[in-house]
């Protein structure tokens, strides 16, 4: 089968490798659809484990099965990673920090013509498609869950002031799921085509990052790796308030010492999903919440992946870029 190997952004080769065997318990899904991840495009993350097949943002088709719980013929959205329900952290509800989650995987990764899904991802991590849901909004379970999460921890409410810095997809999907919560949202970007974007997606400000934010917020989640966000959020943060490290930068950052203190500000960060999380976010897809077709504005073969990387590398006139092997 082929597969795209990932060595670095402008570097990701397609190459060939034997289809997976699957064992007692196991699953393989022909993947009709991969969604590419501004995390896998985060260079100095990705290339410290290169080379590699990335990709986990799939829904597909069973074609074999050594388990009950699924049929052959099944359309399904694999999350690949899923926490063991047993250690402190999943009895605290705090899956994301499971030890199990953040070890597992599928094989060989999204970027392939099929992959295997080991026991533990068929039993805690494998969702039917409804009708309603086609395989290229299936790709958006797992990225909508990250946003459900991150919006769960810092509880996001009606009549909260939410400011959202990065209107990329993420900061667009925060936008959606704060106004669906009823909040007031105020969106920056640099770039004017995801500005208008962040218009469209319903929020109720939208300023240019260089511009002064004359309105203090209750939340404000930082959805871009540029380091000048984080000191822009301790800018508008109002007492009390709460910053989201949805993105982060490359680098450590500086927190403000006296005003963290003085004000009792919180902030914290948010890794991955949950399967509570991943099945809020099925729910909102399916019940066209939020229309997550709208996000979508590349469909690339396997074969012309690089161009999908560097559609995402250079985040201009594009927003989600999904791959259909």
């Amino acid at each position: 089968m082929l597969v795209a190997k990932y060595y670095k952004n402008d570097d990701v080769r397609i190459e060939e490798m034997p289809r997976p065997v699957i064992g007692q318990g196991e699953i393989l899904v022909k993947v009709i659809a991969s969604g590419i991840c501004g995390t896998d495009v985060m260079e100095w993350y990705r290339i410290k484990k290169a080379p590699r097949i990335l990709g986990h943002e799939i829904a597909g088709d069973i074609v074999e099965s050594k388990t009950k719980k699924y049929k052959v013929g099944d359309r399904v959205f694999v999350s690949h990673h899923v926490p063991c329900e047993e250690c402190k952290y999943c009895l605290a509800g705090n899956h994301t920090a499971c030890d199990t989650l953040h070890g597992g995987n599928y094989d060989p990764g999204g970027y392939s013509e099929y992959v295997r899904v080991p026991a533990i991802n068929v039993e805690k991590g494998v969702y039917v498609l409804p009708k309603n849901v086609s395989y290229v909004e299936g790709t958006m379970i797992e990225p909508l869950a990250c946003v459900v999460r991150g919006h769960r921890i810092i509880g996001v409410r009606k009549g909260q002031t939410v400011l959202i810095l990065g209107s990329g997809v993420s900061g667009l999907m925060n936008i959606q799921l704060a106004k669906l919560s009823g909040a007031h949202v105020i969106a920056t970007d640099i770039d004017e085509y995801r500005l208008q974007k962040a218009k469209e997606f319903g929020a109720d400000q939208v300023i240019h990052a260089s511009q002064k934010i004359d309105r203090k917020a209750d939340k404000v989640i930082i959805c871009t790796g540029a380091q000048k966000a984080v000191g822009q959020a301790f800018e508008c943060i109002d007492k009390k308030g709460t910053i989201l490290l949805f993105a982060i930068p490359s680098v450590n950052i500086e927190i403000p010492t006296v005003d963290f203190w003085r004000n009792e500000l919180s902030i914290v960060s948010s890794y991955g999903a949950a399967p509570v999380d991943l099945a809020e976010s099925l729910n909102v897809i399916k019940n066209k919440g939020i229309d997550v077709n709208m996000l979508i504005t590349h469909k690339l073969p396997l074969k012309d992946i690089q161009a999908g990387f560097r559609l995402v590398a250079e985040a201009k006139e594009s927003l989600k870029v999904v791959i259909e092997p």
